[in-house]
């Protein structure tokens, strides 16, 4: 698709094809209302903008709208919708051992109870145990110097994704 066609598109296919890159009702409903867009770069600025503003509660959700690192079955079956996306951010897991894929199993286990949320990473480009290594060196930080990195690598996550929908 191109960004010309995007901006053509009704309000709610906008804010759906939004809501597949980030999973935060707030920020694609605002980020809908600043079409047209003259270029990615303008969309990926004001997107920043509007992410960086939005509240604990918005960034959750998005959080939510993510598999667990390694957990490939619930890839499968819960986020079928953006399986396509988060398959391939996470293709370094599918070559990994299973005692690194239980090392990350635990991992998410103990940093989910810490945080209250599973742990954010861009893995495009990472193998398992490079996200294990940065697991186990984020579980470290404290609720409030974490929460700034995963709101980060959500964005990350987000631009790549509107790179991949621009295609």
């Amino acid at each position: 698709m191109t960004l010309s066609e995007f901006n053509l598109l009704p309000n709610e296919k906008v804010k759906e094809l939004l809501f597949k890159c980030c999973g935060c009702t707030a920020w694609a409903e605002q980020l809908a209302q600043e079409i047209p867009f003259s270029s990615v770069h303008e969309l990926k600025h004001k997107s920043d903008n509007i992410w960086f503003s939005c509240d604990f509660k918005s960034w959750m959700e998005a959080f939510t709208h993510h598999p667990k690192i390694g957990d490939l079955k619930s890839l499968e079956e819960k986020f079928a919708a953006t399986k396509h996306l988060a398959s391939a951010e996470q293709s370094g897991v599918e070559s990994s051992t299973g005692e690194v894929l239980i090392q990350l199993r635990e991992g998410n286990e103990q940093y989910e109870e810490k945080f209250g949320y599973i742990f954010i990473v861009c893995a495009t480009g990472k193998s398992a145990h490079e996200m294990l290594i940065l697991l186990q060196h984020r579980l470290k930080n404290d609720r409030s110097d974490e929460i700034k990195i995963s709101i980060n690598e959500q964005n990350k996550i987000t631009h790549l994704r509107f790179n991949k929908l621009f295609e």
